[in-house]
């Protein structure tokens, strides 16, 4: 048997986008527990990014429907790190053109196409998280987490509605 004192725990961070001003509850459970969480944009109002800072640290960042004064003051891009992983965020993949190899990057969590989706290109995991929102077309109804373990970092994402 090994010991994990030394170690850190492992970091849960939720991952959610594209809500279009609808709060589920399936969404808060599902987010419940987290020790962040990121929204990638398509808030569409406040009181979106209220209750979800009930639950952990919020980070989110300004999608293309975040109109208003409200929204002016939140970032088209954000950064953060979690233990040793630096996670960039962007509502529009398309926005994004490259990710700089040297700036430490492993993560980028973006949201816009409704559409969930992990991919690893050139050491970079990229995490769409789909949508939260009210369903689009025939595309799930989803959330995401990452797990972060020092360096180390996984994705998942699951549909909050059956």
């Amino acid at each position: 048997m090994t010991s994990r004192s030394s170690a850190s725990p492992a970091a849960r961070i939720g991952l959610i986008s594209d809500t279009h001003n609808l709060v589920r509850p399936e969404a808060l459970r599902y987010l419940d527990g987290c020790d962040a969480i990121v929204h990638a944009g398509d808030i569409c109002n406040p009181a979106v990014l209220d209750a979800l800072a009930r639950i952990a640290p919020l980070t989110a960042v300004r999608g293309n429907n975040d109109t208003g004064d409200w929204a002016a003051s939140l970032p088209t891009h954000a950064r953060l790190t979690v233990q040793q992983v630096t996670i960039l965020v962007v509502h529009d993949i398309a926005e994004l053109g490259c990710v700089p190899q040297d700036e430490g990057i492993r993560v980028v969590v973006s949201g816009h196409s409704h559409k969930p989706s992990i991919a690893e290109r050139d050491g970079v995991l990229y995490v769409n998280p789909g949508s939260a929102g009210p369903r689009r077309f025939t595309l799930p109804v989803c959330a995401g987490r990452l797990i972060v373990e020092g360096a180390q970092v996984s994705a998942t994402f699951d549909a909050l509605l059956r």
